[in-house]
């Protein structure tokens, strides 16, 4: 499945892999516990609530929070490197980290010439070193 990491659908992604697996609806009910008509609503909405997103999640055995983390890691400024969070409670990120799928989608915009090598690094904030060693083992 090509994703469009900048305008995400999630419910047409969870209807995809929903249809895709062939979940038994009446399984799918008991497991979300919610109607079938709550289901088709998921379906049709660009977004739902974090705990059914979960739930789903389980039931697909799919992480659908990470095509979110995949859209900050693409799309997010970077955060100043003067700010800093003093005591934050907040679980606390160490790094970006590249998946398969951005991977793929970077490479991809640059074969189908959507964009080139120095739109990605600007506009991504990809290290130039990085995208031509993905370049390099992905074409």
């Amino acid at each position: 499945m090509k994703m469009n990491f900048k305008d995400i659908h999630i419910g047409s992604i969870i209807s995809t892999l929903f249809k895709e697996q062939e979940i038994d609806m009446q399984r799918a009910e008991r497991f979300l516990n919610i109607k079938e008509a709550a289901i088709q609503q998921v379906f049709a909405s660009k977004n739902i609530d974090t705990e059914l997103l979960l739930r789903f999640s389980k039931l697909l055995e799919y992480d659908f929070f990470r095509i979110y983390s995949q859209h900050l890691v693409l799309y997010a400024p970077p955060a100043s490197q003067n700010y800093k969070v003093a005591s934050s409670k907040a679980p606390q990120f160490k790094k970006n980290v590249y998946t398969k799928e951005i991977i793929e989608f970077i490479v991809g915009l640059i074969q189908t010439k959507q964009k080139t090598a120095s739109q990605i690094i600007e506009e991504y904030r990809i290290p130039r070193t990085t995208l031509y060693k993905w370049l390099k083992k992905y074409q």
